[in-house]
């Protein structure tokens, strides 16, 4: 931890970077990203790269106060000292604060905290003509409440409040199978109100595997447990879930579960084979490791460059996407996606709102409903030539269709009408001119549509 005194060196000097810059546009310099789209480089960068620690920690009023670039790994570690953890913690260590505020981020815990932002407290935003605004709930609240879904276009949290919880030593994993869709989200729906309120189940998220088996995991906090498990290295969490209907892991590996193989996406960084895992699993097996590979492969176009060479035999097209669906549509859309898209294994993770009397203004949702989170991040291979973006434009159309909601870390494909039909432009454009006046950040619609 460094101290408020530090973080304030740092404001001052980025403060006075941006207010002596003559560029008509900004974009924000960092170390990690989450981002599935490609992103603009031409921008002129202010580099925000070193506001990535932990300021403090409250005990007493269980609140961290962190700077926006700091990783939820490293929000964990310094938490768990005081038997504390973030009350959602989104399922990738590389993933920062700042991202997941300006984002959306979920994980088991959202059933009963709502999404990230709902646990963030109080916010300090830099803005692009360099002066720095407090929002809360009373302060800025306009900024504060639309700030979510807004993708660093009004400006860039430096300092963000997060609401703790108290942990225990291990937890509890019950693996609920299932093989009829309609039995499964409604015990889900169930299980959901029944344990939002008491301290009987802090986690519950799912898998489904294909259209007969999908599985529930409670998850609680124990004091003690009979055994461990570790899927660190040669073992696999997802694989495990088919194999135990009881499981046991400490609060920091529970924490970290996805991240290992990052979910099942590590099946094509060939780590799952057992003579490359022993080989390079302790080097390999974090998210982290995945996201250089990736990135490097973008930067060098190695994919298109290897179908050059040894032909291209087959057409795809990447669908990496999380949608949230109103839990009563949700066996609608899982049997569409099931006929249509065809992706194993999908994450499904509930989500509910917190708190009745909030609204953020870019990401509503209706304080009545449970929502699903399906998550699935994979490619569509077909033998037949399509226009890219034909199936994620599917998913679009039918996440509309059933009253939903789509995150924007990935590749979107709405037209500008539709787009801001679904994301509030009224709300957007008002918020901007007031806290973008010079325009000197892109649009919601140019940056995680367009990528211009």
């Amino acid at each position: 931890m460094i101290g408020i005194q530090e973080y304030i060196k740092k404001k001052q000097n980025i403060i006075l970077e941006l207010k002596n810059s003559q560029n008509d546009s900004i974009s924000l310099n960092k170390k990690t990203s989450n981002l599935f789209r490609s992103r603009d480089n031409s921008s002129n960068k202010i580099d925000v790269k070193d506001f990535n620690n932990v300021i403090s920690i409250d005990v007493h009023s269980l609140v961290a106060e962190v700077e926006g670039m700091c990783t939820y790994e490293t929000l964990v570690d310094e938490c768990l000292k005081f038997n504390l953890m973030p009350a959602v913690v989104p399922e990738l260590k590389t993933i920062t604060i700042g991202g997941a505020a300006t984002g959306i981020g979920i994980e088991s815990s959202s059933f009963k905290f709502g999404f990230v932002h709902e646990t963030i407290l109080e916010m300090e935003v830099l803005l692009s003509d360099g002066s720095v605004v407090l929002c809360d709930d009373k302060n800025n609240k306009d900024l504060f409440f639309g700030f979510p879904n807004s993708y660093g276009t009004f400006g860039y949290a430096l300092k963000i409040k997060v609401k703790l919880i108290p942990v225990k030593k291990f937890v509890r994993l019950n693996h609920i199978k299932y093989s009829d869709p309609k039995k499964f989200f409604s015990d889900l729906n169930k299980f959901c109100l029944q344990y939002r309120n008491d301290n009987l189940v802090d986690f519950i998220d799912c898998v489904v595997f294909n259209e007969n088996e999908m599985y529930i995991t409670l998850a609680s906090f124990v004091d003690e447990a009979s055994f461990i498990s570790d899927y660190k290295f040669m073992n696999i969490y997802y694989k495990s879930i088919q194999k135990k209907d009881v499981d046991y892991l400490t609060a920091l590996d529970y924490i970290w579960r996805w991240d290992y193989d990052w979910f099942w996406c590590s099946k094509h960084f060939l780590v799952q084979n057992k003579f490359f895992r022993l080989l390079l699993g302790k080097f390999m097996l974090k998210s982290s490791k995945y996201w250089k590979i990736m990135f490097f492969n973008r930067k060098y176009k190695l994919t298109e460059k290897f179908e050059k060479v040894f032909g291209k035999k087959f057409f795809s097209e990447s669908v990496v996407q999380d949608v949230e669906i109103p839990v009563n549509n949700a066996a609608k859309f899982l049997d569409f996606f099931n006929k249509e898209i065809g992706i194993k294994p999908v994450w499904v993770c509930p989500a509910m709102k917190y708190s009745k009397k909030t609204n953020y203004s870019l990401y509503q949702t209706d304080s009545n409903v449970l929502y699903i989170n399906f998550g699935f991040w994979d490619v569509v291979k077909t033998k037949e030539q399509f226009q890219i973006g034909y199936f994620n434009k599917k998913i679009e159309s039918m996440v509309k269709k059933l009253h939903g909601k789509k995150s924007l870390y990935s590749d979107s494909f709405y037209d500008e009408e539709e787009f801001w039909g679904l994301y509030n432009k009224k709300t957007y454009f008002k918020l901007k001119k007031k806290y973008d006046s010079l325009g000197k950040l892109k649009t919601l619609y140019q940056k995680c549509v367009l990528r211009k």
